[in-house]
This record gives C-alpha cells, structure tokens and sequence, in this order.
C-alpha cells in the first residue's frame, strides 16, 4: 500500500510541475498575445487576406481562424468558433473541412511547451499547416462531398473586445491570464492520472511484454519502440497526459528527442478521445460530420507523419 501512496504522491508531484512550471507560463503569454492581437483586429485583418486564397481548401473565414486558435491557443479554443459557424448557419461541408482540419493540426497547449522540450517548433507548424489544409481539402472534396455546401450568406465577423486604451489592454490581458489558469489547472487531474497509469502499468509488467511483442515489427518500420507508452496515453487520454509521460521519458532517458520530433506528426493533434468529445461539443451541427471529419483528419496526419519522418 505504502508503494501505492509513494507513485501516486510522485506522479502528482511532477504532474503539478509541468502543469505549473511549463503549461502555465507558455499559456499565459500565448493567450494574452492572442487576445490582444484580437483586439487590436490585426487577426481579422490576417482572416481577410487568408480567407479567399483557402476558399478552394473548404475554409471560410472562420475556418481560417480556427486554425490560428489550434495553432497559437489551445485545442480547445476551436470550440467556440465551431459554434459560431453552427449558430451563423455554416454549411455541413465547411464545418466538417473545418473540424477534420482542427483534429489534424498541432495544439499549442502541447506543441508550445514541448518545445522547451526539444520539439522543433517551426518545423511542427508548418507541417500542421500543410496537414491542415490537406484534411479540409480532402474531406470538402472527397469525404464530404455527399455533404450539403448550401448556405445563406453567413455573417463572419469577429467580435471580442477591444483594447484602445491601457485599461482595454490590462483587461484582455487580465482576461487572458485567467483562461490560462482555468486551461493548465483543468489539465493538472488527466496529467497526474496518466502519469499514474503509466507507472502501473510498468510496475505490472504490461508494457515490457507489449514493447517485446511488437517491438520486431515497429524497428522494421523504423519506429523506436519507447513510443508505445506515450502513443497508447495520446489516444486514450489526449496530447496533454501524453506530453506528462513524454516529458518523463526524456528526463529518465527512455526517449530521446530525435524520437520526439519523428513521432511528433501523429502524437502532437487533437484527433483522440478527449479531443474529439471535446470538439464536438461545439454543437449538434459539429457532432453530425465528425466521423466524415476524423477521416479527413487522419488524411493531414498521416501527411504530417511521413514529413516528420523525411525531416528528422
């Protein structure tokens, strides 16, 4: 029992550390920047030019802000503007080649911190955009095209606050600064789980016979076999507990970052259980394309894979 209470108790530890020293900071100052380049309407006018060169890919306006928010806010923050697109009366086309490119790009909430981590980060982003693009261009064109593209004229504009003045600017950053509480304390319970369950399932013997059985396989492909712990933790209990068992794989020396940046293509993305039932939350519109979605996810991820793979 005594050594129950002590994984527990030592995977909490470095579960608040992370979640505290690592995510908090990152999340901060990448939301508030957020929020006041949104207030300042430097993003709606960045929205405006993108807009009409993705029109061909099934982005709209919003879609093309969705994408910055998955990029350079959290998976999370898509949410909203899902619902936007759901609420304004967005076709079923375009909201699904909007979600399939939200579950194939990277999230900033994990693509940012494991930066510090040795994740190549221009490298990452720039995959996530062509991953991104690839997934709502497949699924517009292809998986979706049974989809009704019917739509009224919908109403795209962006509103948030403004920030004209220092008391404008000190409220969004203010605001900024307590949705990045409410994210990294949200993520601290999934992170001190996972990690718990990681060290479980070690002390068990369960992943040492999982990484013997197929450990043969993966090197002839070419994949380091460490990667089994932390893919099985993404897709289960999303890209955040992954980065907690990452993070302590590389400080135990079981991972490297060579492998990091290789598998960072179809670890670092929101197309997982968490992820989906969160970003389908986003309305009843959103819910009834996610599985054509997921298809044309899993198109852009498979992409950002093999460029990962080529770049490392």
């Amino acid at each position: 029992m005594v050594e129950i209470f002590d994984v527990v108790l030592r995977a909490g530890r470095a579960g608040v550390e992370l979640a505290l020293f690592v995510l908090l900071p990152v999340m901060v100052v990448m939301l508030s920047l957020m929020r006041l380049l949104e207030a300042r309407g430097v993003l709606d006018w960045l929205v405006r030019q993108l807009a009409p060169l993705l029109r061909p890919a099934g982005l709209t306006g919003l879609g093309v802000f969705a994408a910055l928010q998955i990029n350079f806010v959290s998976f999370a923050a898509p949410v909203a503007t899902l619902a936007m697109m759901a609420q304004r009366g967005a076709s079923p086309r375009h909201i699904a080649a909007t979600l399939a490119m939200v579950m194939a790009m990277s999230q900033a909430n994990v693509l940012i911190p494991m930066s510090t981590m040795g994740l190549a980060f221009g490298t990452t982003l720039l995959l996530s955009l062509l991953g991104g693009l690839a997934a709502a261009a497949t699924t517009y064109h292809v998986f979706g095209k049974h989809l009704s593209d019917q739509e009224d004229a919908v109403d795209e504009t962006l509103r948030h606050p403004v920030a004209d003045d220092a008391k404008g600017v000190l409220d969004v950053i203010n605001r900024a600064g307590a949705e990045a509480f409410k994210i990294t304390i949200g993520a601290i319970p999934m992170l001190v789980l996972a990690l718990v369950a990681v060290a479980g399932l070690r002390a068990s013997g369960i992943i040492d016979v999982l990484t013997g059985a197929l450990a043969p396989t993966l090197v002839l492909l070419g994949i380091d076999p460490a990667l089994i712990l932390p893919t099985l933790t993404k897709f289960i209990g999303g890209g955040t507990a992954m980065m907690g068992v990452m993070d302590d794989m590389l400080r135990a020396g079981t991972a490297s970052v060579a492998s990091l940046n290789a598998s960072a293509g179809f670890l670092v993305h929101p197309l997982d259980i968490p992820g989906i039932a969160v970003l389908i939350s986003a309305g009843r519109p959103v819910a009834a394309v996610w599985r054509v979605a997921v298809i044309g996810g899993a198109v852009g991820i498979a992409l950002r894979t093999i460029g990962h793979i080529l770049l490392t």
